[in-house]
């Protein structure tokens, strides 16, 4: 059994604003407002009602995203804070998002210790509900018979980090694959599969899965303010820019 979270309780915010580049600036925005000491520790869940595809942070939108095929179908392309790969979002897939304080546990022992400590936590969720085992498979995912329905991704700073994924319930598995091509870094337990053949779709009421995070989590107080501002201030400096969207 993964040793559990032990944390005080954590605040709920379960949100999802009108647009992509709102949703993406909400996270960065709630990591700041904890790290300036006005928040303690969130969880939050988002779930888009548009397609748009997100970039990891580092990546290449040339190579990661079929450009031709998002603007032709008018998806939006954006990037976000954290690592990783690019991922397309939409309907049918369910977003969270946690802040915790960095020197909690096995947190403060670097990004690994997190990674493995967090999707522990899920893993023992997700199990239970679904009543299958699940796979911790790469650094970041979660998977069923080899099947990922989870990835994940966080960012550090000095006091909070922000670790945030989504979960696959009802996704139009068929539009990743013909929005982003073979990703040019993959887990050797991809093994150069489609993402038709990849990805897997739990099946499941997105209140079940919530519910299932919001227990390990101890989520149950609503935040004290959400940082409209700062959001707004972030989608007009940063996410609604090309020179943030496709810098690489």
């Amino acid at each position: 059994m993964p040793a559990k979270y032990h944390g005080t309780a954590m605040k709920l915010c379960d949100l999802t604003l009108p647009t992509p580049e709102e949703n993406l600036a909400c996270d960065e925005a709630l990591l700041d407002q904890c790290e300036e000491g006005s928040s303690d520790e969130v969880l939050r869940f988002w779930e888009p009602a548009q397609y748009f595809v997100v970039v990891g942070y580092a990546n290449r939108v040339s190579t990661e995203v079929d450009l031709a095929f998002c603007r032709n179908n008018h998806l939006p392309v954006l990037r976000r804070c954290t690592g990783g790969g690019a991922v397309l979002q939409g309907p049918g897939c369910l977003n969270y998002s946690l802040l915790l304080r960095v020197d909690r546990g096995e947190l403060q022992k670097g990004i690994a210790a997190t990674n493995d400590f967090i999707l522990a936590q899920h893993q023992a969720a997700l199990a239970e509900i679904l009543g299958k085992r699940v796979e911790r498979q790469g650094q970041t995912d979660l998977a069923i018979g080899g099947l990922k329905f989870s990835g994940n991704a966080q960012r550090r700073k000095k006091s909070f980090l922000l670790f945030h994924g989504s979960f696959l319930l009802d996704f139009d598995i068929a539009l990743v694959q013909k929005a982003l091509p073979m990703p040019s870094r993959q887990p050797d337990y991809r093994g150069n599969r489609s993402h038709t053949d990849f990805l897997l779709n739990l099946e499941l009421p997105s209140n079940l899965v919530k519910n299932a995070v919001c227990k390990t989590w101890k989520a149950d107080e609503p935040p004290a303010k959400i940082p409209l501002d700062s959001i707004r201030q972030l989608v007009a400096g940063k996410y609604s820019r090309d020179e943030w969207n496709f810098k690489f």
